[in-house]
């Protein structure tokens, strides 16, 4: 039976969906504490937990450390669930740890974030001095936040996705590439199947992967994965899911790569055959290098639309370890990535992200000269999200979903494949569900 030390410390942590005590709109702000923040001795070593480089270049880019820090950054992969173990055993030895070893800062996801949240490893935002700003998106901080409505970490990006299509392949298919003309045609899921099995006949795939689609229907569940009973349970839209995915697969629509897999990227040079792709604004980054090559690549043969339904993908939260000496920096560091105007600019600019900053959002939403060419075509992408990301929602989230969502999609990805039938792979799913969380009951 596989023991994880992330099942290790989520037993010893506090479980429970994520909520806060904000009042919604567009922005939260906790009560201002009226005690004085107590200045002590800042510590010269900073330690930070994360699972790729994406928030180190950021950091190494748009943030001055404080002279005589050192910073050091404790990288491990998030697959299979080895970036929370690794961090969740330094967190068991953050009391015993010296000075210098102790966690600052760490990152979370947005599928694990409430294990860290509502646990004792983890800080209050007011306690060194931040407040949340009212530019902030109200979802990020309800994320950050415990049940009762302490704010324990800030994310410096906000993640409304989109479906990213391929012009060239949309005028084929749909006999137009327009934006707005693209979006009445694949503005439901039935408009979408029947768009797909268009594309099919012209000798394209509508998607490269069978999880293409998989988080705009799971961001949009109207319960979590576990009841309050410990039943694991599948939400109608996971089930919608499957069902378009067995359709999708029957009918040769997509791929059964995974999201990930290298059979799926290759569809994003300029000899691939899909149509569309589904992401937030990271994803350009993350997944669209063969989009950008020079010399295979088709730049500029890419516009996004909202699709079928609103949705988010992922995000990346800074959390203040329990125990860090060195708060002054935690607090710089928050504020430069959240209200420091100038720094979300750059994030913009330059990295092709979408900030958590409303205002530098609605800066670049309205500005008629702004768009992004270095993926687009030149269509301005922030006005796209900024509308999108009125309608994210966080809830029914639990400290299961990485695990869960990953199993699923894997066990049901042999069955794609033809490793196993369907009862098989349902099976597979159940034991993995038993063997990574003994606490879940699952069907017999």
């Amino acid at each position: 039976m596989k023991k994880t030390l992330a099942v290790l410390l989520a037993t010893a942590m506090l479980f429970g969906l994520v909520a806060c005590g904000s009042n919604g709109g567009g922005s939260s702000q906790p009560e201002e504490k009226t005690e004085q923040i107590e200045q002590t001795e800042q510590g010269k070593v900073f330690n930070i937990y994360a699972w790729n480089e994406e928030f180190k270049g950021f950091f190494e880019k748009y943030y001055t450390v404080p002279e005589g820090v050192t910073v050091n950054w404790i990288i491990n992969p998030s697959d299979g669930g080895v970036y929370q173990e690794k961090l969740d055993e330094a967190l068991l030895n953050q009391e015993n740890a010296s000075a210098d070893e102790k966690i600052d800062l760490f990152l979370a996801e947005a599928d694990y974030i409430g294990k860290y949240v509502n646990s004792d490893y983890t800080m209050d935002v007011t306690s060194f001095g931040y407040q949340n700003a009212d530019t902030m998106y109200d979802y990020t901080i309800k994320a950050a936040s415990t049940d009762d409505g302490v704010c324990k970490g800030v994310s410096f990006q906000c993640c409304p996705a989109a479906v990213i299509y391929r012009k060239s392949i949309a005028k084929d298919v749909l006999g137009t590439d327009v934006p707005e003309e693209v979006q009445a045609k694949i503005d439901s899921w039935e408009k979408f199947d029947a768009v797909a099995a268009d594309a099919k006949a012209k000798g394209y795939y509508m998607t490269a992967s069978f999880a293409e689609t998989f988080r705009a229907f799971s961001n949009n569940c109207t319960k979590p994965w576990v009841d309050e009973n410990n039943n694991l349970q599948f939400d109608d839209q996971i089930t919608a899911w499957m069902d378009q995915t067995d359709n999708y697969i029957k009918n040769g629509y997509t791929l059964t790569a995974g999201v990930w897999d290298t059979e799926k990227t290759n569809e994003m040079f300029k000899d691939g055959k899909t149509m569309c792709f589904f992401g937030p604004a990271w994803y350009y980054n993350f997944c669209m290098t063969n989009a950008q090559d020079p010399d295979n690549g088709c730049v500029g043969d890419w516009c996004i639309v909202k699709g079928p339904q609103a949705y988010f993908w992922g995000g990346t939260w800074l959390l203040a370890a329990n125990g860090s000496d060195n708060t002054e920096m935690l607090k710089d560091i928050f504020e430069t990535f959240t209200v420091n105007e100038d720094v979300c600019s750059k994030l913009v600019e330059n990295e092709n992200q979408y900030p958590n900053n409303t205002t530098v959002v609605d800066k670049y939403a309205n500005d008629e000269s702004y768009g992004n060419t270095s993926i687009l075509d030149g269509q301005n992408d922030i006005k796209v999200f900024s509308e999108l990301a009125k309608d994210i929602k966080w809830e029914n989230h639990t400290n299961y979903d990485q695990l869960l969502n990953e199993g699923l999609q894997n066990k049901l990805q042999e069955y794609y494949k033809g490793s196993v039938d369907k009862d098989t792979a349902m099976k597979n799913f159940y034991n993995y569900v038993k063997e990574t969380y003994a606490n879940i009951n699952v069907p017999e």
